[in-house]
């Protein structure tokens, strides 16, 4: 497959700079591409053009607000192409599937579908909050992660395993299992998982959350 050579610097200078919490030097930058300063200072000119890259006040380079912008736009397409597999997850475990994400250090539902099938819901509704640290969702999330010394236990395994369930910790009764969804390349920080009061066989909701994270996975690295 063949590439444009300048587009694809340039999107490895983003991904660069995405990655420097502090800014990174044009220098630094210029080595972590293996191109010449001045081919790098054009890279970077047409990335500020667009205010996709800004400059700290000691010239430092960060990502800008066009950054931002894109990435508002991702939310919204990412959702849509969520729905249809959140929608079969709830049918196929007979529970109210989720789709949710790491806001700082709390854990925000971002889209919720019912069973077609069934009366008894738990009211999870779009934009509950809870701690990241506790539930399945936000746990699944922090196993995404790399490992920590101050991991929890439950963290652990849900890395061990791909999936994290919890009983009981935001709901009374409540059942949860989510797993995070991997995209490789992408700090997506997102969760996909299915909650229930009663009757949830979690060996088969952890296989049906496994495929759905998997299919989601798809639409964010295709």
């Amino acid at each position: 497959m063949s590439t444009l050579q300048t587009l694809d610097r340039g999107l490895r200078a983003l991904d660069i700079i995405s990655r420097s919490p502090e800014g990174i030097s044009v220098a630094e930058l210029a080595a972590e591409l293996g191109v010449h300063r001045a081919i790098c200072y054009r890279i970077v000119a047409t990335l500020e053009s667009h205010s996709l890259v800004t400059r700290t006040e000691s010239g430092r380079l960060r990502l800008g607000v066009g950054a931002a912008v894109l990435l508002s736009r991702f939310e919204p397409q990412f959702l849509h192409g969520a729905r249809p597999v959140l929608a079969e997850l709830a049918d196929r475990t007979r529970a109210t599937a989720f789709v949710a994400g790491a806001e700082g250090d709390e854990c925000v539902v971002l889209m919720v579908a019912e069973p077609t099938d069934t009366v008894l819901r738990v009211g999870y509704r779009v934009g509950s909050r809870h701690p990241l640290d506790r539930g399945a969702s936000g746990i699944a999330i922090l196993a995404l992660r790399p490992p920590s010394p101050h991991d929890s236990e439950a963290v652990r395994q849900a890395r061990r395993d791909g999936y994290s369930i919890t009983s009981g910790q935001l709901e009374r009764g409540a059942v949860g299992v989510s797993a995070g969804i991997r995209a490789s390349g992408h700090p997506l920080e997102r969760s996909v998982g299915v909650v229930a009061t009663e009757g949830l066989d979690t060996e088969k909701a952890a296989e049906a959350v496994l495929d759905a994270a998997r299919r989601l996975a798809r639409l964010v690295t295709t």
